[in-house]
């Protein structure tokens, strides 16, 4: 059975940084793409980055281009998101994912729970 758990989210304030960690098991991780997406308040899921199973292709969302950073370690089974300086607009429930490609509109396989990010001004 596949679980991917998200971990290291919390309350910040603007200008900060958080990393968000995603600890899969159940499958062959390091053959397998991944990403994060997030849920602010009042809107739907959207893409916020994805990574191949190599760390070669990495795609952003434009909103977090250049402050946000994926990156996994395929020893540990994990993928991050470094996320530096945070506005308020990236308050969201963030969730890990199995995607199918790195692109925004990929086919998502399975989701983590989410985790919480806050961030205030």
């Amino acid at each position: 059975q596949v679980q991917l758990v998200e971990s290291g989210g919390g309350l910040v304030q603007a200008g900060s940084s958080l990393r968000l960690s995603c600890a899969a098991s159940g499958l062959t991780f390091s053959g397998n793409n991944m990403g994060w997406f997030r849920r602010a308040p009042g809107k739907e899921r959207e893409f916020v980055a994805a990574i191949g199973w190599s760390a070669v292709t990495i795609n952003y969302a434009d909103s977090v281009k250049s402050r946000f950073t994926i990156s996994r370690d395929n020893t540990k089974n994990t993928v991050y998101l470094q996320m530096n300086h945070l506005k308020p607009e990236d308050t969201a429930v963030y969730y890990c994912a199995r995607t199918s490609n790195t692109k925004a509109t990929t086919y998502v396989y399975y989701w983590g729970q989410g985790t919480q990010v806050t961030v205030s001004s």
